[in-house]
């Protein structure tokens, strides 16, 4: 594995799909790469980190050997994204289970508001490398 921060998204989610795209157009660097809830890799991450079954209603973020879920992977990411994104991180001051709390109600109703497709998104020849873990 190379020395990227991994981030574990819901491949059938538009949303979901809307935010790795976000996040590839902030991060120049590419220090971000991607990999799909329901890839093979992500469920070998979720053992590994012992993290319990969130289901798909998340992201991960594997960051420098430590798991963030929920809305600290969010404000983690915002950390390394170009712009004003890391004042994002002004969130921490909430408690993390009134942030998560808000972050599980919106993800338990993404299909409704953004729809979801059949299958994982198919990243573009430009961008497979951002990619792993998948069969692309």
């Amino acid at each position: 594995m190379d020395n990227r921060h991994i981030v574990v998204f819901d491949g059938v989610c538009n949303f979901c799909n809307g935010a790795v795209n976000f996040i590839i157009k902030r991060d120049p660097d590419g220090v971000f790469a991607f990999t799909p809830m329901q890839s093979e890799l992500a469920h070998e991450l979720m053992v590994r980190f012992n993290v319990p079954n969130v289901g798909v209603d998340t992201f991960l973020l594997i960051k420098n050997d430590r798991c963030y879920v929920f809305s600290d992977a969010a404000l983690e990411i915002a950390k390394n994204l170009t712009g004003l994104w890391f004042l994002f991180n002004v969130f921490k001051v909430v408690p993390t289970p009134i942030r998560d709390a808000a972050y599980k109600q919106f993800a338990r109703n993404r299909y409704k508001l953004f729809g979801r497709t059949e299958a994982c998104m198919v990243p573009s020849d430009e961008l497979r490398s951002r990619f792993v873990g998948t069969k692309t």
